[in-house]
């Protein structure tokens, strides 16, 4: 593909991609947003390709897989933000081969088609891209599918879908990934508890994986997508647990006794944790060898109350909430990951308080998202740029209360928990065009947490659980 015939159908896309805050004095003028920043509109310019989905077609039994599959594609292509999906296909056009002349008059960059063969008690799909500005047939893959009625059919599928966008933009999807989060529950003794559940990145398969019949909070993703960390109160004191999501076998992590052990995070190396202690003794955050079983260190705190750890892409540095400017509000911060000096990034304003709390790290290293207080009482989700000490700071949200903010595997969306006129969900937020989308509605959320990209589904063998 040309850059100069790409060019040819460059549609720029003029859209406000949040509220950009840079730290300024007079903003302590502003009757309303956070204290030390000053507002102004951040608007980004981007070619966004026209992608049609062709109906997929079938053989040897898989018309029946093929249609679903090509439904689902569409669908995860839409929620990726990143092109214009042709939603009515010409009758003209639904036939076979691809006539590229015909898609480039309707505007087509490129078509997605698909067939799928049926081959023993399994399916292939055969996924093939179309260059139409270049008239040529591009990239061709062929996939494993499941039935349509097993467990693990939606996540292959979503693999297609992830590997559709890397071929068109080079970047990588999300669409094969799964959200953790916490959720209030009513017991049958009418009690309220807090569970762990699953969804998948569409807001497909919601499904509860613990029944501790007490308080579950922040779930952790190993970096291979197969266990997860938690922190529950269901020994009568808040301890660290390990999940093995194919088995939901558990560990408690036995890193001693005194303290409240809170928001555990892996390292990206998979045999390292960190997490908080909230104790008089001992404060701070604390890393942990998973791998030996052994060996906490203190990290940070002590004098303060250091938590929410979360770890760069890199494992070189964390960024947490720390109250160590002496007030009782939490700023974010960013330090080595083995300790020493913090700097903070967050919007603080001195005398003029700030209430800032759950950073996540994004997987492309260069952003932290967390979320903050303004005057009002609400809350909003932020992301600041790191290499710039957070001195340049996007507000991603407008109304509404918006917590917990956690990145997608793409490095572009955010999953968090919002509240509404009509009540509550998890929404995802595209961090460059700043559109919306709710993923589970109706529910009181907590703490989501995005997966990486899963490789394989290692719940597909797993019963649902209940909603």
């Amino acid at each position: 593909m040309s850059s100069d015939s790409r060019n040819k159908r460059l549609r720029p896309l003029i859209a406000v991609a949040g509220l950009l805050w840079a730290f300024s004095p007079a903003a302590a003028q502003e009757e309303e947003g956070f204290p030390g920043v000053s507002l102004g509109l951040l608007y980004e310019s981007a070619y966004v390709p026209t992608v049609a989905v062709k109906p997929f077609t079938g053989r040897m039994g898989g018309a029946s897989v093929a249609s679903p599959a090509g439904a689902i594609v569409a669908r995860d292509l839409r929620y990726s933000d990143r092109f214009e999906i042709l939603d009515s296909i010409p009758a003209s056009l639904v036939g076979e081969g691809v006539d590229y002349r015909l898609w480039d008059q309707i505007g087509a960059d490129w078509v997605i088609t698909g067939e799928v063969e049926g081959v023993g008690d399994e399916f292939i799909l055969t996924l093939q891209l179309h260059d139409i500005i270049d008239g040529a047939p591009r990239e061709r893959a062929r996939i494993p599918l499941p039935d349509v009625d097993s467990p693990g059919f939606r996540m292959a599928v979503h693999t297609a879908s992830d590997l559709v966008v890397r071929w068109i933009t080079g970047e990588p999807g999300m669409a094969a990934s799964r959200i953790a989060f916490s959720r209030q529950v009513v017991n049958r003794d009418g009690e309220v508890t807090k569970e762990l559940y699953l969804v998948d990145s569409d807001g497909e398969n919601l499904r509860r994986i613990t029944s501790s019949g007490s308080i579950s909070l922040s779930p952790a993703w190993s970096p291979d997508g197969t266990k997860l960390l938690y922190n529950s109160f269901k020994s009568g004191v808040p301890a660290i647990y390990e999940m093995d999501l194919a088995t939901r076998s558990e560990r408690t992590l036995e890193v001693g006794r005194g303290g409240q052990f809170m928001t555990p995070t892996y390292h990206p190396n998979g045999r390292e944790v960190v997490f908080s202690i909230l104790d008089g003794r001992r404060s701070g955050l604390f890393s942990y060898d998973l791998s030996r079983g052994c060996c906490l260190a203190h990290l940070s705190g002590g004098r303060w109350n250091d938590q929410s750890p979360s770890f760069s892409a890199d494992g070189s540095r964390i960024a947490f909430e720390s109250n160590r400017l002496g007030d009782a509000v939490p700023q974010i911060y960013v330090m080595d990951s083995q300790g020493g000096e913090a700097d903070l990034i967050s919007p603080y304003a001195y005398g003029r308080g700030g209430y800032y709390t759950s950073p996540d790290w994004s997987p492309t290293g260069d952003r932290v998202a967390f979320h903050g207080r303004i005057r009002s009482g609400r809350y909003h989700i932020l992301v600041a740029d790191v290499a710039d000490r957070g001195r340049r700071v996007i507000q991603l949200t407008t109304e509404g209360n918006n917590e917990d903010p956690s990145w997608a595997p793409d490095g572009r969306h955010i999953v968090f928990v919002g509240e509404r006129d009509w009540g509550f969900g998890l929404f995802a937020v595209d961090a460059v065009t700043g559109r919306l989308r709710l993923i589970v509605g109706g529910i009181r959320a907590s703490v989501p947490e995005w997966s990486s990209t899963l490789r394989e589904a290692p719940l597909d063998g797993l019963p649902g659980g209940g909603r």
